[in-house]
């Protein structure tokens, strides 16, 4: 895992360069949360291609652009007149294609100019989009029940793939086949394989006793994700046309999927209830479960390119970002859970505002503002005894102490460094 001392914080390593360590890229570590000034729910979300900009589509049709680096608001700008529904880059980074509630599809180039636009569907919602591996066909997945692929050049449409008897609500094109998943409301036959050149339903998959809101195919184009309003995730190996594994931990419906862009056997998902969970192929159990990650349900959710960061959306109008834990976090800060709840760190440190309030309430001004933090400080630790510990990322106990020690003052040469005084960084004489 990464190294527990704070002095490594400057050659921190790239997901790339641990490739025999995916727990690494559990990014429980919450960084910032990005709200529009006007506020609505995020549907849609996806990093510029180099990974400077995250672009976000809200249900006021807005397209808003936030640093990758400092997280901070960079632009906005109208792009449609109704909820932007989905976004996806084409993968030679050429062109990102939008889709909104009204079936209208957009093309846009790196710069933001929007190029063309059309109707895919007609006054239904399109809420998935893909692009073949060539990029020379574009398939959209809409409310009216159907699956649709275009030709992205003439905007012409060649097959209707229909089949499911309700709502489509994703769809995804295989990385280096003539193959297309899609996932429906439609409980019966909740996710199906077409072919499509000919539009044929080459397989249903049935596992799933729900509808299926989420798929993804895995960039080793062998695995296929599902996730479903049965609170279940699935895995199959299209291979053997049979599931894998089961994945149990959510306690509301599978809203959305993604695979880690380097790990090929680490991925993350959203729930309706606004969890987040990071889980490993082959492992039963979740590597992490933050459970109040949002207030509400998250729509959608995108890696980094680079694989270091995770960006979310959410009905609850906010797109968070979260990040890997730095060298030299506390055992809560690395694993980004509460002592005893398994929820986000900044509960804990609610707790310990919150006795610290009580205790001055109390009458306990002689003490002091330090003692108060101090004695709240005790008790969330007697309570952090219980931690919920990641498999595989165990502490030794000597790291583990090292990390939860307040470092006093650090000497400095002050012959090397002129101007430091007599040393000490903390000198206050």
């Amino acid at each position: 895992m990464i190294q527990a001392d704070i002095l490594y914080q400057s050659t921190i390593l790239p997901p790339s360069s641990t490739m025999d360590t995916p727990v690494d890229c559990v990014c429980t570590k919450f960084v910032r949360a990005a709200m529009n000034k006007v506020k609505c729910p995020v549907y849609s979300v996806c990093w510029t291609p180099e990974g400077k900009r995250l672009i976000t589509g809200a249900s006021s049709g807005k397209f808003t652009l936030w640093n990758g680096t400092a997280f901070n608001f960079e632009t906005i700008l109208q792009a449609h007149d109704v909820a932007v529904r989905a976004l996806k880059w084409s993968h030679n980074d050429q062109w990102m294609a939008s889709a909104d509630h009204d079936g209208f599809v957009k093309y846009w180039q790196p710069n933001m100019n929007n190029v063309h636009m059309f109707q895919a569907h007609k006054d239904e919602p399109i809420r998935g989009l893909s692009f073949s591996p060539t990029d020379i066909k574009l398939a959209t997945a809409s409310d009216d029940g159907t699956a649709r692929i275009w030709d992205f050049s003439r905007c012409a449409e060649e097959r209707i793939l229909r089949g499911h008897g309700a709502d489509v609500r994703s769809v995804d094109w295989h990385p280096t086949k003539g193959l297309i998943v899609t996932g429906s409301r439609d409980s019966q036959q909740p996710v199906k394989l077409w072919d499509p050149k000919t539009g044929q339903c080459l397989a249903t998959l049935h596992d799933h006793k729900n509808s299926a809101m989420a798929v993804e195919w895995n960039k080793n184009g062998n695995w296929l994700l599902t996730g479903s309003r049965d609170h279940l995730i699935k895995l199959y190996d299209i291979r053997m046309m049979r599931e894998m594994q089961t994945f149990r931990g959510h306690k509301k419906e599978v809203t959305s999927l993604s695979w880690h862009p380097i790990h090929e056997d680490l991925f993350v998902s959203g729930g309706g209830d606004g969890s987040l969970a990071y889980w490993l192929v082959h492992n039963e159990k979740e590597l992490a479960l933050l459970e109040q990650a949002h207030d509400q349900a998250v729509w959608t959710m995108e890696w980094h390119p680079l694989g270091h960061l995770l960006a979310t959306g959410s009905n609850d109008n906010n797109t968070k970002f979260w990040a890997r834990n730095r060298p030299g976090d506390t055992q809560e800060d690395i694993f980004g859970l509460s002592p005893i709840t398994g929820v986000l760190t900044s509960q804990t440190q609610q707790q310990a505002n919150l006795t610290a309030s009580k205790m001055s309430e109390r009458g306990g001004e002689a003490v002091g503002r330090g003692g108060m933090m101090e004695n709240a400080r005790m008790e969330v630790d007697e309570a952090s005894a219980s931690a919920p510990v990641i498999p595989g990322m165990g502490l030794d106990e000597q790291i583990y102490e090292g990390m939860n020690r307040d470092v006093s003052a650090v000497p400095i040469y002050a012959s090397s460094l002129p101007g430091l005084g007599t040393g000490y960084m903390n000198d206050t004489s």
